[in-house]
């Protein structure tokens, strides 16, 4: 049985994060990915938006990761070479009794260290935007937009200088928890070959499977394996040339930011995503939930063409607070709280996960390492 430094599950953003992290340290370091590429679920299923920090709560981890995780990852595009840019996004009052909300939302943003936004009249958000309906915005200048594919590339890429290695089509089926260490036992998914191998460290980053992960490993009491909310968000988009040059977002929903629209990085636009709980994995996107979008993008955008908007995509978000809930804030477990050395746990990894990759791999990393955020 072959044992290595450092095991990850999951070869998404989060998990090539966690990744590159470990060889910057040294460790000979194994990503085992069910899949047969890297991020096939959340980590490229989704708007592509590098956050600013601004919807959440002081103190969670989840404010100061997106604050954190954001200059990492400018700074880390930049250097590497990922396609990204910085285009900004306006947040939309629609109806006047919402402005209050705008006010609330800049006061939030401050106290968790973003001190760069703008409140607009309606006429200033229309200066920049002519083709946006609002009574109030507010400007977020430091949002903007990455290649999340080129992302995870570079990641890995760095990561593989380093003497990593990807094994794909490879699925956690159990494991156990020993002194020195955890041993896994996988199985391929193309043959169906089963084989155990061990790390001294291992993390849990495998996003919509992490929960299972967790309840597979004997030696981790189950209470520490919360139970994870599927809510699929669907995207649509429009075909021609761009209506806008920001991000548009409405005032946000619970459970998710409501149905806003980005732009990749060819100026396309696209909306969503809604949330849509469902009880399993399926990516299907019904083409009448654009009924829906259609009278929440009028909102904001009155001007939408009739018949224009066209199913895409979807993503699901591993969320640990179902409907009617709270948003839950990001879990990351160490040591410290389940009592296992060197194993971390990361479950409701939802946005803003890719925006706080590069922080929250350093977390990780820190948490084995018996250091404290």
């Amino acid at each position: 049985m072959e044992k290595v430094d450092c095991i990850v599950a999951g070869a998404g953003v989060i998990g090539l994060a966690i990744a590159r992290e470990a060889t910057r340290r040294g460790w000979e370091t194994i990503v085992v990915e069910a899949a047969d590429a890297i991020g096939t679920e959340t980590s490229s299923r989704n708007s592509e938006v590098i956050h600013a920090g601004i919807y959440y709560p002081t103190g969670s981890l989840k404010a100061k990761l997106c604050v954190e995780g954001r200059k990492k990852l400018y700074a880390f595009a930049e250097e590497r070479g990922v396609p990204y840019r910085r285009c900004g996004k306006l947040i939309a009052a629609t109806r006047s009794d919402q402005e209050q909300t705008l006010v609330a939302i800049i006061d939030k943003a401050r106290a968790c260290g973003v001190d760069d936004l703008v409140m607009l009249s309606a006429a200033q958000a229309q200066a920049l935007e002519p083709a946006l309906h609002c009574t109030a915005a507010v400007l977020s200048p430091s949002t903007g937009i990455i290649d999340s594919h080129g992302l995870m590339i570079a990641l890995l890429g760095e990561a593989e200088e380093r003497g990593c290695f990807v094994s794909f089509n490879t699925r956690i089926v159990a494991g156990r928890v020993e002194p020195d260490g955890v041993v896994l036992q996988t199985r391929d998914s193309a043959n169906g070959a089963e084989f155990e191998i061990a790390a001294t460290r291992f993390f849990n980053a495998a996003g919509l499977s992490a929960n299972m992960v967790a309840g597979a490993l004997a030696g981790l009491d189950p209470k520490f394996a919360p139970p994870l909310h599927y809510a699929r968000g669907n995207y649509f988009s429009v075909a021609g040339k761009p209506a806008f040059s920001r991000l548009i977002y409405p005032i946000p929903e619970p459970g998710g930011l409501g149905v806003h629209l980005t732009l990749d990085l060819n100026g396309g636009m696209r909306f969503g995503p809604d949330v849509e709980w469902i009880d399993h994995i399926d990516y299907r996107v019904n083409p009448r939930r654009a009924d829906h979008f259609y009278g929440e993008i009028r909102k904001y955008w009155p001007d939408l063409p009739d018949d224009s908007l066209h199913p895409t995509y979807s993503g699901i978000r591993p969320k640990l607070a179902g409907p009617g809930e709270a948003n839950a804030d990001f879990v990351i477990q160490g040591p410290a709280v389940h009592g296992i050395d060197n194993l971390v746990n990361l479950f409701g990894i939802e946005s803003p996960g890719l925006t706080s990759s590069l922080a929250i791999a350093d977390l990780a990393v820190r948490l084995i390492d018996g250091e404290r955020a």
